[in-house]
């Protein structure tokens, strides 16, 4: 029965471990979440954005598509979406810091600021910016899965790997949480 007990221990301190630790290290590694690249299609590349900065449009298309409850967002326009994946390539992007890659080119894009649990916006401001991805595989491609905000406009640096370039010899770091190193010491603990 103690056998068991250890056994069932251990296999929730692996999974609450896995969990704890749900960000990569790097980018292009396999993603832990399967719809991290739909959404951000959904929050970030949609169809039908408004062209204009006049906040009454946006305010409307906002409160009709959905993300009222988001008091940052920014939007690309749907043509660039290629673009946008390449930045999670070694042609378009560079490694910013763990699993965020840094676009080599400039994009323009909306950031739209609204009050916090309202639809009414405060600011609707156009921007020129690199982009900050973070970006992870999902169907054997590196996708974005995330829109980090850039506001110091980092820019990447040429001496910077590519967002795809491995360091040869070189595995992917382990993140210890708090929560997994307890689950381990409990395990230990038990094993008696």
């Amino acid at each position: 029965m103690a056998s068991l007990r250890v056994y069932v221990t251990l296999v929730v301190c692996l999974l609450y471990g896995q969990q704890a630790c749900a960000k990569n290290d790097a980018p292009c590694q396999p993603s832990k979440w399967n719809n991290g690249f739909k959404t951000f299609l959904k929050r970030h590349i949609r169809d039908g954005t408004p062209r204009s900065s006049d906040q009454n449009e946006w305010e409307k298309y906002i409160r009709n598509n959905g993300g009222c409850d988001r008091p940052t967002q920014s939007f690309i326009h749907p043509d660039e979406l290629e673009r946008v994946k390449a930045v999670c390539s070694n042609r378009g992007g560079k490694v910013y810091k763990e699993n965020l890659c840094i676009s080599q080119e400039r994009f323009t894009f909306v950031t739209v600021r609204s009050q916090p649990g309202t639809c009414g916006i405060k600011s609707v401001t156009s921007e020129e910016k690199h982009l900050i991805l973070a970006c992870e595989v999902l169907d054997n491609q590196c996708l974005p899965v995330h829109f980090e905000g850039n506001p110091r406009d980092a820019s990447p640096s040429n001496n910077d790997r590519g967002c795809q370039e491995k360091i040869k010899g070189h595995a992917p770091a382990l993140r210890v949480s708090a929560l997994w190193f307890g689950s381990v010491l409990l395990v230990l603990f038990n094993w008696h």
